[in-house]
């Protein structure tokens, strides 16, 4: 009796581990299109470059604050927690890269014959 229902177990196990490779294989083929990416699913894919992101933040009272949010290098302006969230200003262009001056090559204070193979350091 109870080896009968180990072995029932073990199946329904099997089954569900069956169903589980399957789902993740078809998940793969639908996201890549291709059997190859059914393999790897695209997990191993890197993934693709964030568009959004949160620059600053700012409350300006305890309901209400100014978030900063750039998408696709162009910031936004926006007022969030009243009783509507108004954008502010839209299409600020970020700030440009500090240009920093070309560092002159460092020069050489000493120099010194390079020895050859058997020579010590001594002579």
């Amino acid at each position: 009796m109870i080896l009968e229902i180990l072995g029932w177990l073990l199946f329904v196990i099997f089954i569900g581990g069956l169903l589980v490779v399957g789902g993740l294989l078809l998940k793969g083929y639908l996201t890549t299109g291709t059997a190859a990416g059914a393999l790897t699913g695209g997990f191993f894919a890197p993934k693709p470059e964030k568009r959004l992101d949160v620059v600053d933040q700012a409350n300006i009272d305890g309901r209400r604050r100014l978030v900063l949010i750039r998408r696709d290098n162009t910031e936004h302006l926006i007022m969030t927690g009243g009783p509507v969230d108004v954008v502010i200003e839209t299409g600020i262009a970020p700030k440009p890269a500090e240009r920093r001056a070309p560092t002159e090559a460092p020069t050489t204070v000493y120099t010194r014959p390079a020895r050859t193979l058997g020579q010590a350091a001594s002579e």
